[in-house]
């Protein structure tokens, strides 16, 4: 007997703030969010709900960020609390605290501020160093 289930689908959401745009006050978004244009305010994703933030080069926040995820390419000035995965790509600038699980930093970037883990204490903040044996032969 074959049993059919149904899944739920989520359509995946992208939002695109272009450059030239500036918006003065809070922004709340789920899916993916792309930021050309300027944020002068605090930018919320949804809760509970997978959802990335992409600030390009053109880019600038200037207030907190609340992700689970984000890229950051562009300026930022003020605290970026990422729950899962934050990059801060070549031509990031970071002026702030950045509180994070899991960071990729790229030659490039730049962060004027202080960087604070998320893990739980007790938990590895990163992998210990392998030495290798070199042989004489």
């Amino acid at each position: 007997m074959l049993v059919s289930k149904k899944k739920k689908v989520f359509a995946n959401h992208h939002s695109l703030l272009c450059a030239g745009v500036k918006v003065v006050g809070d922004l709340y978004f789920s899916g993916d969010f792309y930021l050309e244009g300027s944020v002068k305010g605090n930018i919320y994703s949804e809760e509970g709900k997978s959802a990335k933030l992409i600030v390009s080069e053109t880019g600038v926040v200037e207030g907190e960020i609340h992700v689970s995820d984000a890229i950051i390419n562009g300026r930022v000035r003020g605290t970026i609390y990422s729950s899962k995965h934050l990059e801060l790509a070549a031509k990031a600038v970071v002026d702030g605290t950045i509180h994070y699980n899991l960071i990729e930093m790229v030659k490039g970037s730049q962060l004027m501020g202080h960087m604070v883990s998320n893990k739980p204490t007790g938990e590895p903040t990163s992998l210990p160093f392998l030495s290798v044996e070199q042989s004489n032969s």
